[in-house]
Formats: C-alpha cells, structure tokens, sequence
C-alpha cells in the first residue's frame, strides 16, 4: 500500500515537472541578437551603377540571393578596414564550422574610387576569401548608395595625391531580398557577429 502511495506521488511529481519544462519552452522568449541592432522594417536599396572588381557593371540586384556584410572602406586604410575585414573573415570562417548554411558574403565598397580600381580592390578583397566582393565606381554613383545608407565619408589630406579618407566603421547586412536589414556598429568582435548572424538568418 505505502509502495503504491509513493508510486503515485512520484508519477505525479514527474508529470508535474514535465509539464512545468514543455510549460517553459512554448513560454520562453526565442533568443535575440546580443549586438545587432535589426531595423524595425527592411529597407530598399537605392538605384545605383557601380563596378564590381572584374569591372562588370553593376546594380542594386548585385545584392540579391544571398547574405551580405557590407562595409564600406578603402584599400590604403591603415587599419580600421583591415582589421574590420579581417574580423568578418574569421566570423564566416568559424560559422562555416558550425555548419551554417548559407554563409553571408563580405562585400566592400571603396570610398576612395580614384585610387581603388577594380584591379585593385579586387586583390585585396581576395585577401579575406575568395568569394569576397569588391566594389567601385563612379563618386556620384558611390553617393547614390552611401546617402541612402547614412555613410559617412570624407577625404583630408595636404594633397590631392597625399590623402586619407575618415569614414563610418559600421558593417551593413543585406538580406536576400537585396535590402537594408541590420547593422553591426563597432568595435567589432568575430564572435559577436557568429552569435548574431545565426539567429538573425534563420528566423523566419
């Protein structure tokens, strides 16, 4: 009789926290990105007709079928657009060992199309992957897009042949719909956009 008490007590114990723990995954949040900041409402993308580093004319469908981090740099940046770059490589690097599917793409979009040819970008886009993409252009079609986005840039320098270029550190992701989707500000940590880019990409 106690053993059949105890039975009972026991099976009502378990069902209780069974359905206590099913209870608490149809209740519980879905996890969010701990830095991405994901716009309320995609966004278009502006017309627009730039280079891409094969020289192939392009426009804003260049960014339709796929994930794309979009920064916008330069190739004589010292520092903030390597690093930066660098960063993304690593971050689809260690997404692609985690088995996600599709990877996103770097894309970089020169702000100092006078220097960066298509040549040019293209070898160093080539640095962090090859499937990287180079972008280049015309300064008006380049404003186009940077207008459009609230990215900032700006030459100084003595010369016109000595210069730099300050600009925004921010990466841009594009979904691929081709539109305006989420935004990483800086500084930037590899693990911040695999943690990010996971639940971002495959939410429904």
């Amino acid at each position: 009789m106690n053993f059949r008490k105890a039975f009972i007590v026991f099976a009502s114990l378990a069902a209780i926290t069974a359905g206590a723990w099913f209870s608490f995954q149809l209740t519980s949040p879905p996890p969010v990105p701990s830095t991405a900041t994901v716009l309320p409402a995609t966004s278009e993308l502006p017309e627009f007709s730039l280079l891409d580093q094969s020289g192939q004319m392009i426009g804003r469908d260049v960014f339709e079928g796929q994930w794309d981090l979009l920064f916008f740099g330069f190739t004589q940046c010292p520092d903030i657009c390597p690093i930066t770059l660098q960063v993304l490589a690593d971050a689809q690097r260690q997404l692609a060992n985690a088995g996600q599917e599709p990877l996103p793409r770097i894309v970089l979009v020169s702000v100092d199309p006078e220097r960066d040819t298509p040549d040019v970008i293209g070898q160093y886009v080539g640095h962090f992957g090859d499937d990287s993409l180079g972008i280049t252009g015309s300064m008006d079609e380049l404003r186009k897009l940077t207008n459009s986005l609230g990215i900032f840039f700006e030459k100084s320098g003595p010369d016109e042949e000595n210069y730099s270029v300050a600009h925004s550190a921010v990466v841009l992701l594009i979904d691929p719909d081709g539109r305006f989707h989420s935004l990483f500000g800086s500084p930037h940590e590899a693990e911040n956009f695999v943690h990010d880019l996971q639940i971002i990409m495959s939410a429904p």
